[in-house]
C-alpha cells in the first residue's frame, strides 16, 4: 500500500507534533511549486514535469515508488550527468565535488542549478521523514 505524505506522513506528524505538519507541508509545497516558467534560454516553459521527474526520482533513490507514476518520465528528462549529480547530493552529500555539479546542465544558469538542489533535498527530508512515520 502506498505511504505518501500527503495521505499518510502530513497527519501523523501533526498527531505527533502539532503545527509541524504545515510548516513542512508549506516548506514541500515552496519548493516544489517555485518557477520562473524558464529552461534556459526557453521562457513560458511548464516546468511541472520536471519538478515531478526530479522528486520522484529522489523518492524512487530512497526506495519510495508511486504506482500511479510513470518513471518513464525520468529516463526521458534527466539526464545521466544529472541522475549522478541527484544520487550524489541526495545519497552521499560528502562526495560532492564542483566539478560533478559542474558536469550537469552546463548551458543552465546558476539559479535554475540552485533550484534543482533545493528540489532534491526537500524531496529527501520528505522521503527520510516518510521512512521515520
Amino acid at each position: 500500500q502506498d505511504y505518501t505524505w500527503e495521505d499518510h506522513g502530513y497527519s501523523l506528524i501533526n498527531r505527533l507534533y502539532p503545527d509541524v505538519g504545515q510548516l513542512l507541508d508549506e516548506k514541500f509545497q515552496v519548493v516544489y511549486n517555485l518557477t520562473y516558467h524558464t529552461i534556459a534560454m526557453h521562457c513560458g516553459v511548464d516546468t511541472s514535469v520536471l519538478r515531478r521527474a526530479i522528486w520522484n526520482y529522489v523518492h524512487c533513490v530512497f526506495g519510495i515508488r508511486y504506482d500511479d507514476y510513470d518513471y518513464g518520465e525520468v529516463n526521458q528528462l534527466l539526464e545521466r550527468n544529472l541522475k549522478v549529480y541527484i544520487k550524489t547530493v541526495a545519497c552521499y552529500p560528502e562526495r560532492t565535488t564542483k566539478q560533478i555539479y559542474a558536469q550537469f546542465w552546463r548551458h543552465f544558469r546558476h539559479s535554475e542549478k540552485v533550484h534543482i538542489n533545493l528540489l532534491l533535498l526537500e524531496a529527501r527530508m520528505q522521503a527520510a521523514l516518510l521512512y521515520a512515520l
